[in-house]
């Protein structure tokens, strides 16, 4: 039996500190060919990632996918606005929650599955300073219960 390759997987974990992620949804999203090589080869950036509505569209804006080195004159712009893939009753979820003061939609991890790349994005509230503070605190107090 040969051993499976492990998944692409890229996890957004500035997210988690900055926001607090109230409901996550799983969408698909539209690249081209030299994005999908480029997501498989070398990564991801989601700093300064976010999605908005663009008309009826969720799209995602932000988010760095380095150029391919191998592709041609066709490649990719690296922070191009890229449309996400979701059903209607997931974007009137979130078009309702976004008009909600104070929420925004973040990516928090990109994957594969299949020959598909997959995004998962959660609705967000930002932290305060302050809860920020406790949450590093009892990140500690965790850690230091572990090592007794």
């Amino acid at each position: 039996m040969s051993a499976q390759p492990t998944p692409v997987q890229y996890t957004n974990r500035r997210a988690h500190y900055d926001y607090e992620l109230l409901e996550r949804f799983e969408a698909g999203i539209a690249l081209t060919g030299s994005e999908i090589k480029s997501i498989r080869a070398s990564g991801v950036d989601f700093r300064d990632a976010f999605a908005t509505f663009d008309g009826r569209n969720l799209t995602l804006e932000g988010l760095y996918v380095p150029p391919y080195k191998e592709a041609t004159y066709n490649n990719h712009e690296p922070r191009r606005k890229r449309q996400l893939l979701l059903n209607r009753s997931e974007l009137i979820r979130i078009r309702k929650a976004l008009e909600a003061k104070g929420l925004t939609v973040v990516p928090t991890r990109m994957y594969f599955k299949g020959p598909f790349a997959k995004i998962e994005i959660a609705i967000a509230r930002g932290k305060k300073l302050y809860d920020k503070r406790r949450a590093e605190a009892e990140k500690t107090v965790r850690k230091e219960l572990r090592e007794l």
